[in-house]
């Protein structure tokens, strides 16, 4: 239980010093937009789209002026949600049974 903690504890560090989430970013918003996390990002809902382009251009506002959001409005390793990751997921399983079956 206390490898655990000290897991935790190191994640919560590393999740504050990326600094991403001091622009208002969540962990999915910074993932590297290849043809899997494209396809996902079609298949988002309406609204979590809408908010992950808020999000996005509100952080490259703000590194522009090169400021960060006040600590109240970061997003705290607690509340960041993995949004995108079952919709990816989903895309990356399909593909590999597509390539799987092309391979036949």
């Amino acid at each position: 239980a206390g490898g655990g903690r000290l897991i935790d504890r190191i994640r919560k560090w590393y999740y504050n010093a990326a600094g991403f989430n001091k622009l208002g970013l969540m962990r999915d918003d910074t993932l590297h937009e290849d043809d899997d996390v494209k396809e996902a990002l079609k298949r988002l809902p309406e609204h979590l789209y809408n908010e992950r382009v808020f999000r996005i251009k509100r952080a490259l506002d703000l590194s522009l002026k090169h400021q960060i959001l006040p600590k109240d409005q970061w997003v705290k390793y607690e509340e960041d949600h993995h949004y995108l990751e079952p919709y990816l997921k989903e895309v990356i399983c399909e593909r590999r049974e597509r390539e799987a079956w092309n391979k036949k």
